[in-house]
């Protein structure tokens, strides 16, 4: 299995899909939206996990259980069993027959076939690392979390070898000490509100190239109140203008694109090439 680093080598910009490809009655963070994303053209499906209150790892965006699920709780504070018993809900908060799927389910469902980015994970990382070493995927693996000393930490111990990117927003606050820690250090997600950010600076991104960093860059909108890439993104890419979008990520010398509407996007980016 090729890594991000080596896929990026053999095909130029990577899409990273947003949770899968979602909508109608296929929810988010499930085995049917990252089929449908691979179908779409993904490198690589970003997930979300989270684990139950016995310690068994499950894919959901946890805080996103009344638009999931249509139920105001915790879904952390239950049980494995519990969970298994749910349904998500399609866009319209009807239920439908997906249940949330384990990440051991996922883990198998997906060996050898593309990069699995895990996100809100870090705080159980070691699990993580000990659920995919037992499916023998390390190389399959891209992690991504906040630069934080606690953070760097738990990477440098459970997972060195896996390859890692730090989330900077506004501004490169770790590169250098990362350098200096057994860590995998391939890129970095880049966040800012505004293009005259440090970290949108051809500069910047130069210099990370020269020392051949892998960038990542958000075209999703998490909210419309908090821009990931200064406004280049999906709404405007769809809306008609795809060169103010996903172009101009490209133009700028992100790596890897994060995208909501996978096929759309690809469909850009393989023309445009």
């Amino acid at each position: 299995m090729r890594t991000v680093s080596e896929l990026k080598k053999e095909k130029g910009i990577l899409i990273a899909a947003h949770r899968g490809t979602w909508g109608g009655n296929i929810p988010p963070n499930t085995i049917a939206a990252f089929d449908i994303a691979l179908k779409d053209g993904a490198d690589i499906l970003e997930m979300d996990l989270f684990k139950s209150l016995d310690g068994e790892i499950f894919v959901f965006h946890t805080g996103k259980e009344p638009a999931h699920l249509d139920r105001h709780f915790n879904i952390e504070t239950m049980t494995a069993a519990e969970i298994r018993k749910l349904r998500l809900c399609n866009g319209d908060l009807v239920e439908t027959f997906v249940p949330l799927n384990s990440f051991d389910e996922v883990l198998e469902h997906y060996k050898n076939k593309c990069i699995l980015n895990l996100d809100r994970c870090i705080g159980f990382v070691g699990d993580v690392i000990h659920a995919v070493k037992r499916h023998n995927m390390l190389d399959q693996i891209l992690l991504k979390c906040d630069p934080s000393e606690q953070a760097l930490k738990l990477v440098e111990n459970y997972a060195p070898t896996v390859e890692f990117m730090p989330i900077f927003k506004e501004e490169d606050t770790a590169s250098e000490k990362i350098e200096h820690m057994n860590i995998n250090y391939i890129g970095a997600e880049l966040v800012f509100e505004k293009e005259t950010s440090h970290l949108a600076q051809d500069s910047y991104i130069e210099m990370m190239h020269k020392k051949g960093r892998i960038l990542w860059g958000n075209a999703i909108v998490y909210s419309s109140r908090v821009l990931l890439a200064a406004g280049h993104n999906d709404d405007v890419s769809l809306a008609g203008n795809p060169e103010r979008g996903w172009g101009w990520l490209a133009d700028k010398g992100f790596d890897i694109i994060q995208t909501d509407w996978t096929r759309h996007c690809a469909d850009y980016l393989n023309n445009r090439m």
